[in-house]
């Protein structure tokens, strides 16, 4: 808790009109957002490169942003840091009945379906109107995750595809549909077709379980360091892109994929 007071009054420090600093005093929680994002990213790219030293700077970074915005609703008398502490405690406890009032805990599954029903009542006592299964989802999420969750709760009243077979012929009807955009020359068209494409491989990913931006980024890793090693090799040579043919180069990239390039 010491620590974690230092970082308060550093923040405060920092955010003081007379002698803080110019950059910190003038941003506002909508010039801050981004780096919040940003940096629960980098969080999560920690996590799955299993860099725990890099995990660990980069919670600190991700609760400075916590800090941030704590101090900034603190000057304006909104809340402050331990109101923040405050709430989630308190919701923790509430939405953990099995845990801290001698509930019943039931299967990691229940549970699930016991906190969102949770979240519901909450929205409900709060006065907020439930007048739809896809309420309360964030609509600037990440596409992908978007995607997911809007899939999720469709799927929970029933509306979904019955199995991975039915979302792979859907993929197939949207391809069609694109090919057929790209007969006609139409853009907009074309566009409409590929976000379309896009939301049926993100519900296939939901029916085989995995995680499309998890895969999606797995995927770009797996691409930037095969065409790092593809530029190496060229670099090795003592050439340049531009000295190969566009075949010459894919029988390059398949001896990188290969491990003899």
């Amino acid at each position: 808790m010491q620590d974690l007071q230092k970082l308060l009054d550093i923040m405060a420090a920092l955010r003081d009109p007379k002698s803080g600093c110019p950059w910190d005093i003038e941003q506002t929680f909508a010039t801050i957002a981004p780096y919040t994002v940003e940096e629960a990213y980098e969080v999560a790219d920690a996590i799955e490169r299993g860099a725990m030293d890099d995990l660990r700077d980069e919670l600190g970074d991700l609760l400075l942003q916590v800090v941030f915005h704590a101090q900034m609703a603190k000057e304006s008398g909104q809340f402050d840091f331990a109101d923040v502490a405050a709430a989630i405690s308190e919701k923790l406890v509430r939405r953990h009945p099995h845990v801290f009032a001698g509930a019943d805990a039931g299967s990691a599954a229940q549970q699930h379906a016991a906190w969102e029903a949770h979240k519901t009542q909450e929205r409900q006592a709060a006065g907020k109107q439930h007048d739809s299964v896809l309420d309360g989802i964030t609509p600037n999420l990440p596409a992908l995750t978007l995607t997911q969750k809007i899939g999720k709760r469709a799927a929970r009243v029933g509306f979904d595809w019955q199995s991975p077979e039915q979302v792979i012929a859907k993929i197939n009807e949207e391809l069609d549909e694109l090919a057929q955009g790209r007969a006609a020359n139409d853009q907009d068209n074309i566009e409409e077709e590929i976000g379309d494409l896009l939301l049926a491989v993100a519900n296939l990913a939901r029916h085989l379980q995995v995680d499309p931006e998890k895969a999606l980024r797995r995927a770009n890793r797996k691409f930037v360091s095969r065409l790092k090693a593809l530029e190496r090799g060229i670099r090795a040579d003592g050439a340049d892109w531009s000295d190969f043919t566009l075949d010459e180069l894919e029988a390059r990239w398949q001896a990188v994929k290969s491990g003899d390039y």
